[in-house]
């Protein structure tokens, strides 16, 4: 790829990032993704209708209208899986636990059901993301407390801790994401890009909206200015990274920019263990940086060899 799309890869990786900081830094995280994606629908909504109807307004596939409407359900509980991790966890950890266990999953799917093979370059890219996985949330250790927990008769033996809980939404985001990321594949193949954003981002808001109403409970309107101004930001935020990653697949292979696009990752890693404080030590801080580091490095190596 030419350095104007890595650049490109990258500002959108680092927009992404911005957006998670507010998620995790709001006082109500899936309140501030649903006025984010709301406020993001307001520009490109109108832009998918405008592109179609430049286009020739000719009648979309049924089929590619499908694959929108159920990747915007897809993505709707992406938002509630992620605002439920980060409200049990750090940025540091979440983030690079859900950007990773996609690729991951992917190589799963292809080995195990498809039966495709692994070149040596995709082998070490799973070894890098298993031990980034591992020396990132270190499950040894939430088996010890558990252990102690039951020897000595504690209360919470019979239940998970916050920290082992926002793993486990982490790891269902990771699962949304390589389910969304699937159907977005196939959609954009039957609908020009932008008029399918159009469909998917309008069904994601509905459904967030109805899901905080109906499920959640409560109103957007008691979020607040201050915290409603920033959601507002970010969305645009996200919005902005989006289309970075679509200008950059309109002219450079997915393989490539896909596993690029999680060296948001590091920055997620870095930024959260540094300026949010969730290290305690310098060691720490190499830990969660190092294993995002692995963890991308294994998407890496899955796309050259995979």
């Amino acid at each position: 790829m030419s350095p104007q799309i890595i650049g490109l890869v990258a500002l959108a990786a680092v927009l992404h990032v911005a957006w998670n900081v507010r998620l995790k830094t709001a006082g109500d995280p899936l309140r501030t993704a649903t006025i984010g994606m709301l406020a993001a629908a307001v520009g490109i909504v109108p832009a998918g209708v405008v592109v179609w109807w430049v286009s020739g307004a000719h009648p979309l596939p049924l089929d590619g209208i499908a694959l929108g409407l159920a990747s915007g359900v897809i993505e709707a509980v992406y938002f509630i899986f992620l605002a439920a991790a980060y409200r049990r966890g750090d940025l540091s950890v979440v983030y690079p636990l859900a950007r990773g266990t996609a690729p991951l999953l992917a190589v799963i799917v292809g080995v195990g059901l498809l039966g495709e093979r692994l070149g040596v370059a995709g082998s070490f890219g799973v070894v890098a993301l298993l031990a980034g996985f591992l020396w990132l949330q270190r499950p040894w250790r939430a088996l010890a407390a558990a252990r102690g927990r039951g020897g000595t008769g504690g209360t919470r033996s019979a239940g998970l801790s916050d920290a082992d809980a926002s793993i486990l939404f982490a790891l269902a985001t990771g699962v949304t994401i390589a389910t969304y990321t699937t159907l977005d594949r196939v959609g954009t193949r039957l609908i020009d890009p932008v008029p399918y954003a159009a469909i998917l981002w309008a069904t994601c808001c509905v459904a967030l909206v109805l899901w905080i109403r109906l499920v959640a409970g409560g109103d957007l309107l008691r979020h607040g200015p201050a915290a409603t101004r920033s959601a507002v930001i970010g969305g645009w935020l996200t919005l902005g990274a989006y289309l970075c990653v679509l200008v950059a697949l309109s002219v450079a292979p997915l393989s490539g920019v896909a596993p690029l696009r999680e060296s948001a990752a590091v920055f997620a890693a870095a930024w959260g263990s540094v300026r949010l404080g969730e290290a305690s030590d310098r060691a720490e801080v190499g830990r969660r940086v190092g294993a995002s580091v692995l963890i991308v490095g294994g998407a890496l190596l899955l796309a050259a060899g995979g």
